[in-house]
């Protein structure tokens, strides 16, 4: 399946509304296997230098981080625990906000994403966190850098969202009164919500 990608203005709205309008849009990976895709569900905004659970609370700057002080529409991936994540760089130059992806619904490549999770029974438990979309859609640190505007690693239009919930991003406890924002956002009752 050759998809196109989203253009360049998508990426540059303000972060919470990104956060909102990434529902529903098509995360595209191309490797030698074959494409994998999936709907996205589920997001989480990061607004850098004011947000403690960010990366770059308080403009830090670290290799890890340098990608989020560019141009919005860049793909920002960490490792954390065992887990590749990835976010879309969101914000204007230099200031390093992010999207991270939690959640996809499977489209393309399903039986791929099997094999590369292979312990999964379940087609829900694919892709319903953000470590294990990765995983099934073979996004790596690699990807670190990569515009999000051509392939391999894109974002395509998709289907809009009958309606959008939001609360208290997960995983962030210890990060003071960032942890109770409501800057999670997620498809209403889809099964691939992470939780």
């Amino acid at each position: 399946m050759q998809y196109k990608p989203l253009e360049l203005a998508f990426y540059q709205q303000p972060t919470l509304q990104l956060a909102q309008s990434l529902l529903g849009k098509l995360l595209v990976k191309e490797t030698r296997e074959g494409v994998a895709s999936g709907w996205i569900v589920e997001t989480e905004a990061y607004i850098g230098p004011g947000d403690r659970a960010a990366h770059s609370f308080g403009n830090r700057r670290t290799p890890r981080t340098e990608v989020m002080f560019g141009p919005a529409g860049i793909t920002y991936t960490y490792v954390m625990h065992t887990h590749c994540l990835v976010n879309v760089v969101s914000g204007e130059l230099g200031r390093p906000e992010a999207v991270l992806i939690r959640a996809i619904e499977p489209v393309d490549g399903i039986e791929l994403m099997y094999f590369r999770r292979e312990k999964v029974k379940k087609e829900k438990d694919l892709t319903n966190g953000p470590g294990k979309l990765t995983k099934a859609l073979a996004i790596t640190k690699e990807d670190y850098g990569h515009p999000l505007t051509q392939p391999p690693l894109y974002i395509a239009e998709g289907k809009q969202p009958q309606l959008i919930l939001s609360g208290p991003r997960i995983g962030i406890d210890n990060s003071g009164e960032a942890k109770d924002y409501p800057w999670r956002f997620w498809v209403s009752e889809n099964q691939y919500v992470s939780r």
